[in-house]
C-alpha cells in the first residue's frame, strides 16, 4: 500500500475566520455610539439639505413666476396709460394744425384749463378767426382785381407800344407830315417828363416836410419825457409813489425800484413792535423760571420717595434671601440624611463588573 499525502481542506476554517472577522467588524459598527451617531446626522444633514434645495427650487421658481406676471402686469398698466393719456391730452383735435387735418372752423378748443393758461400759454384767444371765410373772400375778390388791373394795364402797354411802332413806320413813310408828328410826339415826351420832374420834386418837398414833422415830434416828446423825469415822484424821492393800492381787499404793495426808506411813523411803529416782543419774551421767561422751579421741586419730591422705595425694598430682598439660605441649610441637611439611608442602610449590595460584562457581547 503507497501512502499517499491528500491536501488539507481549509475551505471550513477559512469560512469561519471570515465569519468571525465580519461579526467583530459588525459589532464594531454597531456598538460605536459616535460612529453610529454621525451616521444618523449625516443621514438627517443629507435630508434636511435635500428638503432645503427642494424649498429654494420652489421659492425660486415661483419668485420667477411672479416676476413675469408683476412684469405683465406693468406692461399692460403703462401702455393702458399711455393710450389714455394719448387719448385726453394728445388728441389730433387739439393739435394746431387741426383744421387742415380734421377739418376743423375757427380757433380750436384746450383741454387745459383757463385758470392754468400763463401769459406764456396765450396762443388761443376768445374769437380768433371768426370772419376767416369772410376774410378770404375778399382776398379772393382783390387778387382778381389785381390781376385785371395787371392784365389791363399790359394790354394798355402793348397798344402803346404797337400804336407808336405804326406812328414811327408811317413818319419814316410820309416826308413832312411825318415830322410834324414826330415834333407834336417830342412835345408831348417833354411835357410829359416835365410834369413827371415837377410830381417828384413835389415828392421830395413833402418827404422833406414829413421828416421834419416827425423830427420836431420826436423832440417834443423826449423833451416832455425828461420834464416828467425831472418832476416824477423817482426824483423828488417821494415815499407814496413806492406803494400802489390794489383792488379789492388786499393790502398795498410796496415797489421795490421806487422805495426810498422807511417814514419815521413806520419806524416808531416798528421800535413798538420790537419793545412789546421784548417784553413778551421777558415775560415768557419769567414764567418758564417758575415752571422749571416747580418742576425741580416735584423731582426732589419723586427722587426722595424714590429712595426711600428702594430701602425698603433693598430690606425685603435682605429678609428673603436670609429665609432662603435657612431654607436652603435646612433641605442639604435633608438631602445628606437620606443619601447615608441609601448608602448604607438601603443599598449595601453592589453589582460587580461581572454583572455589567454580560451584556452587549453579541450583535445579534
Amino acid at each position: 500500500m503507497y501512502k499517499v499525502d491528500l491536501p488539507i481542506d481549509q475551505s471550513i476554517e477559512n469560512a469561519v475566520e471570515r465569519r468571525r472577522s465580519a461579526e467583530t467588524e459588525r459589532k464594531a459598527r454597531i456598538f460605536n455610539t459616535r460612529l453610529r451617531s454621525e451616521e444618523k446626522n449625516q443621514q438627517n444633514i443629507e435630508i434636511q439639505r435635500d428638503k432645503a434645495f427642494d424649498k429654494l427650487r420652489e421659492y425660486h421658481d415661483e419668485a420667477l413666476l411672479q416676476q413675469d406676471i408683476d412684469e405683465k402686469e406693468k406692461q399692460d398698466t403703462l401702455q393702458a396709460e399711455l393710450t389714455q393719456y394719448w387719448a385726453t391730452h394728445q388728441r389730433v383735435e387739439d393739435s394746431r394744425d387741426a383744421d387742415l387735418k380734421c377739418g376743423l372752423k375757427g380757433a380750436f378748443s384746450s383741454t387745459t384749463p383757463e385758470g392754468k393758461l400763463g401769459p406764456a400759454s396765450m396762443t388761443l384767444f376768445q374769437g380768433e378767426d371768426i370772419g376767416e371765410e369772410q376774410r378770404r373772400r375778399e382776398q379772393m375778390k382783390k387778387t382778381d382785381r389785381n390781376l385785371r388791373a395787371q392784365k389791363e394795364d399790359n394790354e394798355r402797354k402793348h397798344v402803346g407800344e404797337k400804336q407808336r411802332d405804326d406812328r414811327e413806320q408811317r413818319v419814316g413813310a410820309s416826308g413832312p407830315e411825318g415830322v410834324q408828328l414826330h415834333a407834336l410826339d417830342e412835345e408831348c415826351k417833354k411835357a410829359t417828363r416835365i410834369a413827371l420832374d415837377n410830381y417828384n420834386h413835389a415828392l421830395t418837398a413833402e418827404r422833406a416836410e414829413r421828416l421834419k414833422e416827425q423830427h420836431r415830434r420826436e423832440e417834443m416828446e423826449k423833451r416832455a419825457e425828461m420834464q416828467h423825469t425831472l418832476t416824477s415822484d423817482m426824483m423828488t424821492e417821494c415815499a407814496e409813489a413806492a406803494e400802489r393800492e390794489l383792488g379789492g381787499r388786499r393790502a398795498a404793495r410796496v415797489l421795490v425800484d421806487r422805495w426810498k426808506g422807511m417814514s419815521p411813523e413806520q419806524l416808531s411803529a416798528i421800535h413798538r413792535e420790537r419793545e412789546e416782543q421784548r417784553q413778551e419774551r421777558e415775560r415768557q421767561r419769567d414764567a418758564e423760571k417758575i415752571q422749571k422751579a416747580a418742576w425741580e421741586l416735584q423731582l426732589l419730591k419723586l427722587s426722595r420717595k424714590a429712595e426711600e422705595e428702594d430701602r425698603r425694598a433693598e430690606e425685603l430682598r435682605r429678609d428673603q434671601r436670609i429665609q432662603t439660605d435657612h431654607y436652603n441649610m435646612q433641605l442639604a441637611r435633608e438631602q445628606q440624611e437620606h443619601q447615608e439611608f441609601l448608602n448604607k442602610k438601603l443599598y449595601t449590595n453592589k453589582p460587580s463588573k461581572d454583572y455589567f460584562h454580560q451584556f452587549n457581547t453579541s450583535s445579534r
